[in-house]
């Protein structure tokens, strides 16, 4: 029995800016419908390396391959697959909750009823029916995260990519965002996630990679990390991998 193809693979991938490497042969393979997290201090390369598989930019070196499609030959077809939502809020302020929606739906090219239908549904999903008409800057933080979020998965896109996606949200709004990617996985949906919020990635995700200065230095289950750090938490894994302490997190829950 052959094993499906994974949602995200790349081998030896490089980068550097200059003289200065970013990411160093690294290999990663994320399987469907899972959701892989990556923990690394800053400057580890995480971003750099969401931003080469979503096409953003291009690797110096290394292929990969998402959703089936090449991202150095094929990057049409990635796009086409994939829903990114960044560090930074992509919300336009002018618009309502609900015309930024519909705005997505146009560059996804829907047509009017499917449109409709889908902001309608992501709206009711996100919690943001009662704000629909509103401008976004009238938004809270939690509120315009929803609707980044919302707005990603308006195509129906098969892999996500999460880079920091809480990061400045309440308690209750992370908690919330995290539901929804529970949910997204229940329907098959790949993400791969980018956080310093080390308890986020215990409660999230099914597999985790330690990187620092550019490598893959660990990857494994939570559980299994934390076996082979000895120690009982995330954290204490991410210290003795990296040598450094997590960022504060004030403000993480339990789920």
């Amino acid at each position: 029995m052959t094993s499906p193809t994974p949602a995200i693979e790349a081998v030896g991938i490089t980068k550097a800016y200059g003289d200065q490497p970013v990411l160093r042969s690294l290999d990663l393979t994320v399987p469907s419908g899972t959701v892989h997290a990556l923990l690394g201090p800053n400057g580890a390369g995480k971003t750099t390396l969401v931003r080469i598989l979503s096409t953003l930019i291009s690797a110096d070196g290394g292929e990969a391959r998402v959703a089936g499609h090449d991202v150095a030959t094929d990057p049409t077809g990635v796009r086409r697959s994939i829903g990114v939502t960044g560090q930074f809020s992509a919300v336009d302020d002018l618009l309502t909750g609900r015309e930024n929606l519909r705005l997505m739906a146009d560059l996804a090219h829907l047509g009017r009823r499917e449109a409709a239908a889908r902001t309608d549904e992501l709206l009711a999903t996100f919690g943001l029916t009662d704000a629909a008409d509103k401008r976004a800057a009238a938004y809270s933080g939690g509120m315009r995260r929803r609707l980044d979020l919302a707005m990603t998965l308006v195509a129906r896109p098969r892999v996500i990519f999460l880079d920091e996606p809480t990061t400045g949200l309440d308690p209750r709004s992370r908690r919330d965002l995290w539901q929804v990617v529970r949910d997204l996985v229940t329907d098959g949906v790949t993400v791969l996630l980018t956080t310093q919020y080390l308890e986020e990635a215990d409660q999230l995700a099914h597999t985790v990679g330690v990187l620092d200065r550019g490598r893959i230095v660990a990857e494994g289950t939570p559980a299994q990390l934390k076996e082979q750090a000895g120690g009982e938490t995330l954290d204490d894994v991410f210290l003795a991998l990296t040598g450094h302490a997590a960022e504060p997190t004030a403000t993480e829950v339990t789920a």
